[in-house]
């Protein structure tokens, strides 16, 4: 679900003949340049004015990962339009240890400033190697669909090993039981600041998705003595996905994909949010900065 094509309005043109990287006159100048041409495979798309955490990947014209330490990127308002902001994308890895065949292992994310609703370019060029440009949009919208940062966590009432057992909680492979001790109602009603992930690591859908359940686990080890929570709960009811979403995620949290990570306050506002695939290191940083402190 979080790993959607993009649409490209100019479709993928070809590269210029030019030996030199054309001046950033345009966001399509810099396209054009010598190289191969690509769409971005955008991993987020829930975005309201603000601070944007955008994650994507790279796919060659051949199907394979571009992954890189860094790429370049540069934001416009239109393909024709010239860059308003430049800054670059760092390569953030995604599950722990090795990765399942077909999984991607890092994914690209940048932070972005777009305090506007609308629909934006973006053009990220992985640094070092073969020349590849790879070409998006980051739509914008009023109000983002998922809860935002500074609202109230919704007070979901989700399983817990107090409701059934640790096979019918998740759909792991090895379970951290450590994620089913509360819930989120339960979080919020002792005043204690948390973690929760919704995710479904056996049926997700996308590339990078199916390890996020081990990272939150990862960094549930790392703050064992701080007095932070971690809570997962699935997505799909009964674990079935014919069955379709469960309520919280439905009609609680109102999630327009999958995974999602939130980190919430004692206070019971959401500090931070992160959709799709997140690094260890990121929520690590996260949970440091938004919750301990």
């Amino acid at each position: 679900m979080c790993l959607a094509a993009c649409s490209l309005a100019a479709g993928c043109g070809g590269s210029s003949s030019a030996q030199e990287e054309p001046d950033a006159a345009t966001l399509e100048s810099l396209w054009r340049a010598p190289g191969e041409d690509v769409a971005i495979v955008p991993g987020s798309s829930d975005f309201g004015p603000g601070r944007i955490r955008f994650s994507f990947l790279v796919v060659d014209n051949q199907g394979r990962l571009v992954t890189r330490p860094e790429a370049k990127v540069w934001v416009a308002r239109g393909l024709k339009s010239p860059p308003f902001a430049q800054t670059t994308a760092r390569s953030e890895r995604v599950g722990i240890g090795a990765s399942e065949p077909g999984e991607a292992e890092a994914v690209f994310v940048t932070n972005l400033e777009l305090k506007q609703p609308g629909t934006y370019w973006m053009l990220a060029e992985p640094v070092g190697g073969r020349k590849i440009q790879a070409v998006g949009n980051v739509v914008v919208k009023k109000r983002p669909q998922a809860p935002d940062v500074g609202e109230r966590a919704p007070p979901s009432k989700t399983p817990t090993l107090g409701d059934a057992p640790i096979g019918r909680l998740s759909t792991s492979k090895v379970p951290d039981r450590e994620l089913y001790r509360t819930s989120v109602a339960g979080a919020l009603d002792a005043r204690k600041p948390f973690v929760v992930v919704f995710a479904t690591p056996k049926y997700c859908t996308s590339r990078t998705c199916g390890p996020v359940v081990d990272v939150v686990s990862a960094v549930r080890r790392r703050h064992a003595d701080d007095g932070v929570r971690f809570i997962h709960a699935e997505i799909y009811r009964d674990n079935d996905p014919t069955k379709g979403e469960n309520m919280w995620v439905r009609d609680e949290w109102k999630l327009p994909s999958e995974p999602w990570v939130f980190l919430v306050g004692a206070d019971g506002r959401i500090r931070a949010r992160f959709e799709g695939s997140v690094s260890v290191r990121e929520l690590d940083e996260a949970v440091r900065a938004d919750l301990l402190n």
